[in-house]
């Protein structure tokens, strides 16, 4: 058992591998150290003010997702649980956890340092100390687990197939790196991929390492999406006239935070306009420093802000210092309400986005798999890039109209509304495939 000195982080542990293995779909992801939501879902007393250590709000959110669909009107871990071994690192390994997210953050942040993060992808990520720091909760939480396992995350689930248990891996962006088709040759891992492209590229980057990968192992189910976020669609009407709800979005890094300021030292002005044309929802998400920036600039252009539950105002900010909390926040108050997205094209923001009916401004892209994203959305007609220094002209072309033809804002949204069901469908898909192989298991 991983050395932990919080008695009530201790007990969790017990539950989290009780409720692994006899759970139907046991998800292993690596995201973020929720560790107190993690107390509090499991009864015990937890502090809401303590702030997380967070990588990723995509590999929760799409983990999380895959369980809320499983799991149908009511949480049953028999049906399916999450886990994230980050929550139970050691302490003496601890540093390495927070190391990572500093090193992530600055990269994130400072856009001159890309080439160092590029290189970090290329050769560095196999490497990284985070991976020996959640091998031994790994292990541990899956120990006596002899069914598929579903891996939200390519660390986890090549650890866990070095060690010959049943994997499920999920794809979830259309871009396979050298460590997805690392144990490809293997019979006890199958993977569950983005789209027929992804297969195929899969198929080719193992051909190339000189590595057998069976192509009925490979399953096309499309990307895992929050049921809630899908359900917000269903009372979203594409924009026509009148105010445009702007949702301006960061990620678990806190990236493109440089362009959120350009955007705002532009939008926030036209808030103070007799007739407004916009309304604006900023999801800071755990960094509090990028909600300061936030406000100081509201206090500038002396825009107020407003609470959350005040769906008509001008100016609102989503932050949490906990990651659980930010997402559930950004779902309940973010994809009902946004007619449009500012935010990098990730492969969660960007799926969510579009899955809820919306249209997206794309902000810089964080590496090869989000250029790919951007593209499919561009070419679906749901996304454009945004000109972060020209973002008022370009948003006043975007909704303008000639004649009798539809904006182009409205265009997308309708775009967004008939998306591929591929978009849409991934959660049961990916939780049909590791039922079946269970079957086949048992």
């Amino acid at each position: 058992m991983p050395e932990l000195f919080d008695p009530y982080l201790i007990k969790s542990l017990k539950k989290d591998k009780e409720f692994l293995e006899k759970s139907e779909i046991p998800i292993i992801t690596v995201s973020a150290s929720y560790k107190e939501d993690l107390k509090k879902s499991h009864g015990y007393p937890d502090d809401d003010t303590i702030g997380d250590v967070v990588f990723s709000r995509a590999h929760y959110s799409m983990a999380a997702g895959i369980a809320i669909k499983a799991w149908g009107n009511k949480i049953d871990p028999n049906k399916a649980w999450v886990v994230d071994p980050t929550n139970y690192v050691s302490h003496k390994n601890w540093s390495s956890i927070t190391f990572t997210e500093a090193v992530g953050k600055t990269l994130a942040r400072h856009p001159i340092l890309k080439k160092l993060k590029d290189i970090v992808d290329t050769f560095g990520r196999s490497k990284l100390p985070i991976l020996k720091s959640i091998t031994p909760p790994l292990l541990y939480l899956t120990e006596h687990i002899h069914s598929p396992i579903l891996s939200l995350h390519i660390a986890a689930g090549n650890i866990l197939a070095g060690q010959g248990k049943q994997i499920v891996q999920v794809i979830t962006d259309p871009h396979v790196r050298e460590e997805y088709v690392k144990y490809a040759d293997q019979k006890n891992i199958i993977f569950c991929v983005f789209d027929e492209s992804t297969k195929i590229e899969f198929l080719e980057k193992a051909t190339n390492l000189g590595i057998q990968a069976d192509p009925n192992r490979i399953f096309v189910t499309g990307p895992p999406v929050d049921p809630r976020i899908i359900k917000a669609r269903n009372k979203k009407i594409p924009w026509r006239n009148g105010l445009i709800n702007l949702c301006v979005t960061t990620g678990g890094l806190g990236t493109n935070k440089n362009e959120i300021q350009a955007i705002l030292e532009q939008l926030l002005p036209e808030l103070k306009k007799e007739k407004p044309k916009y309304r604006l929802l900023i999801y800071s998400a755990t960094h509090l420093d990028i909600q300061n920036e936030v406000k100081n600039l509201a206090k500038k252009f002396r825009v107020k802000i407003s609470e959350l539950d005040e769906p008509n105002a001008k100016l609102r900010i989503i932050y949490h210092p906990q990651l659980v909390n930010a997402n559930e926040l950004l779902i309940k108050y973010g994809f009902p309400w946004a007619d449009g997205f500012l935010s990098k094209p990730s492969g969660d923001m960007a799926y969510d986005a579009a899955a809820s009916g919306s249209f997206i401004l794309t902000l810089a892209e964080w590496g090869e798999w989000e250029e790919k994203i951007r593209e499919i959305f561009e070419q679906k007609d749901i996304s454009r890039k945004a000109n972060t220094e020209n973002i008022v002209p370009q948003l006043k072309v975007l909704a303008s109209t000639s004649g009798k033809s539809q904006s182009w804002i409205e265009k997308a949204m309708n775009n967004a509304h008939s998306i591929d069901s591929l978009f849409l469908n991934g959660n049961q898909k990916i939780i049909d495939t590791i039922k079946n192989l269970r079957k086949i298991k048992t």
